[in-house]
């Protein structure tokens, strides 16, 4: 059985994966890596799932706020 963090992680990637349509799944997690290791100065693999939920939020933030900065394409 799945737990309500384990849901709620999986649910932060897909939300994070889609806002992000030009990075491959392996990019992101390696990515996700690079972020732990800044924040909390340990691997992916040593990160608890709450953790890397706090992260994946920071993100997803942090992807929110750029994609509100770009200006928007004008079709011509």
């Amino acid at each position: 059985m799945t737990s309500a963090t384990q849901q709620q992680l999986l649910a932060a990637l897909a939300e994070v994966w889609t806002l992000s349509p030009d990075v491959r799944l392996g990019q992101l997690m390696a990515h996700l890596g690079f972020l732990g290791d800044v924040h909390l100065g340990r691997t992916l693999g040593d990160i608890d799932d709450d953790e890397i939920l706090d992260i994946l939020d920071r993100h997803r933030t942090e992807l929110v706020a750029r994609l509100r900065t770009v200006p928007e394409r004008h079709l011509t």
